[in-house]
């Protein structure tokens, strides 16, 4: 496994971090959970992210409890908030009693003196930004949280914030978590750029495409029974259309001449970029994990960056 700083700070962070979202809590029983969790650690992953909202607290709880079979400093853990965690109308938001409130409860859950990465899961357009930051600002003073993030944000959104910590001296963001893969391009013209010049990096979800680039879902076939694609209540898939499983089955070759699987390629094709500082896969096998963990320290040529290129259009 191999490691890259998280943005512009000192903390190393492994290229693949597991992730639990609409998997630990919820669809994947506890006892293959606690197997993935523990693959992951062996194979030298030391970054774990959740949220609190997954599965309304559940996924922080599984996390919680099976990384405390392992020693506290050598493993990396982020969560989030901002979405409703309750019906009440304080239950959700970036506001300070929110944030506060959330944080404390996402350390019982994971059964830590501290998060490594708290990150603010959305923008919030109905709380003042400064007052998001300040609270962020507080967490890092009282030694609750060590480095402060953001997921999905935009350009504009970033700059002002970053305005805003630097005239204020406040603790600054470090991390950004977007949507990114090889189907899913956004972030490379407004978002990368700025991040770079920042000290910003990427923890990019759904690398996968939500398990398109895999080629497990074939044009023209049903999903596979054991897939998350299979699950009428999982409608969150984007790309289960025949033109864009046409285009993922063009890179097969491409990966076999790598020898790579189509997920290693895809790992991998992320991971070429340096402002990328891991990318989050999630698993329901331990097999999975180590099936992706392969994809770190996979140094793409740039013939096979072209044939992927041409293969998508």
């Amino acid at each position: 496994m191999q490691y890259r700083h998280l943005g512009g700070s000192g903390v190393r962070v492994s290229e693949v971090c597991l992730g639990s979202w609409l998997t630990y809590g919820a669809a994947v029983d506890e006892e293959r959970a606690a197997g993935c969790i523990r693959r992951a650690y062996d194979l030298g992953i030391n970054f774990f992210d959740t949220a609190n909202v997954y599965a309304r607290g559940e996924a922080e709880k599984v996390v919680g409890k099976y990384l405390k079979e392992f020693q506290r400093d050598s493993f990396v853990l982020a969560t989030k908030c901002f979405f409703p965690m309750g019906d009440g109308p304080n239950d959700r938001s970036l506001s300070r009693k929110h944030i506060m409130e959330q944080c404390h409860l996402s350390l019982k859950r994971l059964q830590v003196d501290y998060i490594d990465l708290y990150q603010c899961h959305r923008f919030d357009v109905e709380t003042p930004l400064e007052e998001t930051l300040r609270a962020l600002d507080d967490l890092v003073t009282q030694g609750k949280v060590l480095y402060i993030g953001f997921s999905e944000w935009s350009a504009g959104q970033i700059a002002e914030a970053l305005g805003l910590q630097r005239q204020m001296n406040m603790d600054r963001f470090v991390s950004s978590q977007p949507y990114y893969n090889m189907l899913g391009r956004g972030i490379e013209k407004e978002v990368i750029p700025l991040c770079q010049r920042e000290g910003i990096g990427q923890i990019v979800f759904s690398p996968l495409a939500q398990g398109v680039l895999t080629g497990k879902y074939a044009p023209g076939q049903p999903p596979p029974q054991d897939s998350r694609a299979a699950d009428p209540n999982a409608n969150m898939f984007l790309f289960l259309n025949d033109e864009t499983l046409k285009k993922v089955q063009n890179l097969r070759p491409i990966a076999e001449s790598c020898g790579l699987s189509m997920a290693q390629l895809a790992l991998a094709w992320c991971l070429r970029l340096s402002n990328i500082s891991s990318v989050i896969v999630g698993a329901s096998r331990p097999a999975q994990v180590e099936d992706n963990a392969k994809a770190s320290g996979v140094t793409l040529s740039p013939e096979a960056l072209a044939a992927i290129d041409q293969a998508l259009g």
